[in-house]
């Protein structure tokens, strides 16, 4: 079937069944009668297909079936060795494909799709999936870049196709607490934010691992696994997790848990583009302190100021601080000393500090929000200290499935958490780190022939425009280049 033949994207899969059968004049048996309770006709389903079919992208398709509810018809990995072998167990009559953009072609009626490769893939799939009229799941960060982010943001409403972002953390109930306590003007007016992480807990801050192309498995495509980076032999280590303290392929720290943690006070305090970026990355010692200098990667560690215009429930600017490789705030002085500030152990959290208390708040997965309020007058309220009873992952792949059915503006849509609409202003923002940290490595030859680093100093952003306005050079970062084959 050509596109041009096949119902509007916009349309939903059971207004199309709908239509077609008022259109008929046969009789349509109930598919309770047929299948009896719970099942599901057909041509009820929704046909999925998975791009990352291992890893997090197996329990992302597993999830976005609904126990078999809707029809897993085709996956697509670059390597069915590993974790990916689950995906194949649990949908045994699926085709199998290396190469998405072949599935894309070879099966039209495909309505809908998980994307949970490496970071650098996100944007190049999902593309090629939107521009055919397809609904997406993409798995946090949304994109590998500030510009895709914009792009696919704005895709998703041209092609009216159902999006949500992977930080299943969204859909999480107990947001809904921290959300009221915000609405309610419980610590007044926030002037600040501190968010920290004990990531990288990946190889990241040392030199480029070096090529090894005898050692390469048989069964990773390793031509498609670079997808839209540049072609270099194969490497190990990079395959499956360790790409993500490379610039080429991952986002590093802010990446993996950014868009939860960061997910928190943007989303309650109605947070948009920040208006200036700053950073600081931990050094090392070799005769002298220096950076530490890889330009192809993450740095071990780094400390981010962003600043926030005042928005309808944060009356005043805000100051957001991020800090990875272990770094983290002190211990506010009401909060009692031996409490935890975020989550357990105080490894990673969310301090949203306003003029009459602090929320303290977890990394916003799977794992317990475990949200606390502490008020200056020394009064203390708790949220649920666990999340026993919810459905797994908050349903956040199904509650995107449900929309996908009821077809785009429809309530289910509007309802989802993490739209495009929604994470790709949010994703954007993560990523303004990177571009911070990225700059603060730029450096060029001086006047005297010594190496001197130029880019460190605030960089005021122009959010609707996307650019820096004070550092030229730091644009480069915005997007990036991309392999023939994998434009976006």
């Amino acid at each position: 079937m050509k596109d041009s033949e096949k119902p509007n994207s916009g349309q939903s899969r059971r207004e199309f069944i709908k239509n077609a059968a008022l259109a008929s004049s046969f009789f349509i048996v109930p598919r309770n009668v047929l299948g009896g309770v719970g099942y599901t006709a057909p041509s009820d389903q929704l046909l999925l297909a998975a791009i990352g079919a291992g890893g997090k992208g197996a329990s992302d398709i597993e999830l976005a079936s609904v126990g078999g509810r809707e029809r897993v018809v085709a996956l697509c990995d670059v390597d069915f060795s590993g974790t990916a072998k689950r995906s194949v167990e649990n949908f045994p009559d699926a085709k199998l494909y290396a190469d998405y953009r072949i599935m894309l072609e070879e099966m039209p009626e495909i309505d809908a799709l998980t994307i949970s490769t490496p970071d650098h893939v996100h944007g190049p799939a999902a593309k090629f999936a939107m521009d055919r009229g397809k609904h997406v799941y993409v798995q946090k960060p949304m994109t590998h870049n500030i510009r895709e982010a914009r792009l696919l943001t704005q895709l998703a409403r041209d092609k009216k196709v159902v999006t949500q972002m992977g930080n299943q953390g969204g859909s999480n109930p107990l947001l809904k607490l921290v959300q009221k306590w915000i609405d309610e003007d419980k610590i007044g007016a926030v002037s600040k934010v501190q968010i920290w992480t004990n990531r990288p807990v990946w190889p990241q801050g040392g030199p480029f691992p070096q090529p090894e192309p005898s050692k390469k498995p048989d069964a990773l495509d390793w031509d498609l696994w670079l997808g839209p980076s540049p072609e270099i032999p194969y490497t190990p280590n990079l395959h499956p997790f360790s790409w993500r303290g490379w610039w080429n392929y991952g986002t590093g720290a802010l990446g993996d848990v950014g868009c939860h943690l960061i997910d928190i006070p943007f989303r309650t305090l109605g947070l948009h583009y920040p208006t200036d970026a700053e950073c600081s990355v931990g050094s090392v010692y070799s005769g002298m302190w220096t950076a530490d200098y890889h330009p192809d990667g993450c740095p071990a560690s780094s400390f981010i100021t962003l600043h926030f215009g005042a928005t309808p429930k944060s009356k005043s600017p805000i100051e957001m601080t991020w800090m990875d490789g272990g770094i983290k705030p002190a211990h506010p002085e009401i909060i009692p000393a031996d409490d935890d500030i975020g989550g357990t152990g105080s490894a990673n959290g969310v301090l949203i500090i306003g003029e009459k208390g602090i929320i303290s708040t977890n990394i916003n997965d799977s794992s317990p929000l475990m949200p606390k309020l502490y008020l200056n007058d020394g009064t203390v309220e708790m949220g649920p200290q666990s999340e026993e009873g919810f459905e797994r992952e908050y349903g956040h792949q199904r509650l995107w499935v449900d929309a996908c059915k009821a077809g785009f503006g429809s309530t289910e849509h509007k309802g989802l958490t993490s739209s495009f609409d929604y994470a790709g202003p949010m994703t954007e923002t993560v990523l303004m780190g990177n571009l911070a940290i990225r700059s603060f490595l730029l450096r060029r030859e001086n006047e005297k022939g010594q190496m001197e680093f130029f880019g460190r100093k605030k960089l005021l952003w122009d959010g609707e425009n996307m650019r820096i306005t004070n550092l030229e050079e730091a644009n480069q970062f915005v997007g990036r280049t991309y392999r023939k084959g994998f434009e976006v």
